[in-house]
């Protein structure tokens, strides 16, 4: 499961438009990384590092069977022909990938299409949520692990580093100077590596953090 990258796209959902609050440049590049990022914590690539065949940093697709799932199945697939380069697979990537979440997420019943009576937002379609429970849960922990210095889950961690690239947490809070000054000290941490300290790690939660950081300078 795709949980990183789906549970960003469910964050993202503005409640009153049913309509992703980033705009679609940084909206596409964002899911891209979080479908990597999804790869990494399955264990499914890596980036590549001195001494091997391929140039470092280079994300390289590690032996075994085609990702089941159909969301991050073509990024494995991508991954699979050669290494990439994290900023050559985001942006190869970008074309499709928000459209496979979307259309999960719709067959999962975790979304629903809704037409709209006119081109409304530039968009044909508007996506509400079917139940709140999953991106209240990933809601609640965004927020402790920011304003309450809770150590941040895997997928937390990744969707709080890849916004900060991106400037894009502002997509989901509204603060004053002060607390944007907070978050942003707080989440800089997180995206630097901080929370593998806080929280309980094995090797998928490692490879997760080293991948994070080879993807996010692909970001900005």
């Amino acid at each position: 499961m795709a949980r990183i990258a789906e549970d960003l796209y469910l964050l993202l959902l503005d409640n009153a438009s049913a309509q992703p609050r980033l705009e679609r440049a940084r909206r596409s590049r964002v899911l891209s990384a979080a479908v990597l990022l999804d790869l990494a914590y399955a264990c499914r690539i890596r980036p590549a590092v001195d001494g091997e065949a391929v140039e470092p940093g280079r994300l390289v697709a590690l032996a075994g069977p085609a990702a089941p799932d159909p969301v991050t199945e073509p990024a494995f697939q991508l991954l699979q022909r050669r290494p990439l380069a994290p900023a050559t697979a985001v942006k190869k990537l970008a074309k499709h990938t928000e459209d496979h979440i979307v259309a999960h997420l719709e067959h999962t019943g975790q979304i629903r299409q809704v037409p709209l009576p006119e081109k409304r937002f530039g968009q044909q379609f508007a996506w509400p949520l079917t139940n709140r429970h999953r991106v209240g849960q990933a809601r609640a922990a965004l927020m402790a692990s920011l304003f309450d210095r809770t150590p941040p889950p895997p997928a937390t961690a990744a969707i709080i580093s890849l916004l900060h690239a991106v400037d894009g947490l502002g997509a989901l809070l509204s603060l004053n100077d002060r607390g944007w000054r907070w978050v942003h000290a707080r989440a800089g941490e997180i995206a630097l590596g901080s929370w593998v300290d806080e929280y309980p790690t094995a090797l998928p939660e490692v490879n997760l953090a080293v991948t994070t950081s080879a993807v996010r300078q692909a970001l900005p």
